[in-house]
């Protein structure tokens, strides 16, 4: 959720958590398009009339940047012109303000549907983590994972050639709020080093000082 307007965000992603799924907002269109750019989300809804880069802007840079992840915009802008400047832009949906959350929840279902069936399975190398179950495989092997073990996982196999930082692990995983510190990402982090070894996985959590962490499979 790319909106400036913070107590709106807080209360999309809310409604978004209420009905199933994950999301996070940022305030600015420079922090959606990088939040966009990882791979890691399976649809964006952004607003148009922000400070700085605006929704135009934003869905221009993200698709400029060759990626194809599904936007959804939101504005209070209804006329012709800007919906079809929206959908010039990059936009999959145009959906005007004010809007029944009813809408919302239906225009983000049939965007995430058009992306096929849902993922329930994340590979990388001979390693794969079942989204379902909460349990790593590799080749006959298989162990379970604790909820933040899980969660740690599913961070560096969504996007595992790309450095993720202690810090963002801390927000996607404990939460803004959370009184969480980095040295509990290393400790999840050894952890998991401890479990993909066991089960015979070719996969390593490699740390990068002052970047964070990435995966990589082979010798």
């Amino acid at each position: 959720m790319v909106e400036d307007e913070k107590m709106l965000a807080d209360s999309i992603v809310s409604l978004l958590e209420k009905n199933g799924y994950e999301a996070e907002a940022v305030y600015d269109g420079e922090a959606g398009k990088d939040y966009a750019e990882t791979d890691m989300y399976d649809l964006v809804i952004l607003d148009v009339m922000m400070p700085g880069m605006n929704g135009y802007e934003t869905a221009k840079a993200i698709r400029r940047d060759k990626c194809s992840v599904p936007v959804l915009m939101l504005t209070a802008k209804s006329g012709l012109d800007d919906r079809i400047e929206g959908l010039n832009a990059g936009a999959d949906y145009y959906l005007t303000k004010p809007f029944d959350k009813r809408e919302l929840l239906a225009c983000v279902h049939a965007l995430l549907r058009r992306q096929g069936n849902q993922v329930d399975e994340l590979t990388y190398g001979n390693t794969h983590l079942d989204l379902s179950s909460g349990t790593l495989f590799a080749d006959q092997n298989s162990i379970r994972l604790s909820a933040k073990e899980f969660d740690v996982m599913r961070c560096l196999m969504l996007a595992p050639t790309s450095n993720v930082s202690k810090e963002s692990i801390l927000d996607r995983v404990w939460g803004y709020d959370s009184e969480a510190v980095e040295n509990h990402v290393e400790v999840y982090v050894g952890f998991l080093r401890k479990k993909l070894k066991r089960i015979g996985s070719d996969v390593s959590i490699v740390a990068i000082r002052n970047l964070g962490y990435h995966l990589e499979a082979g010798a």
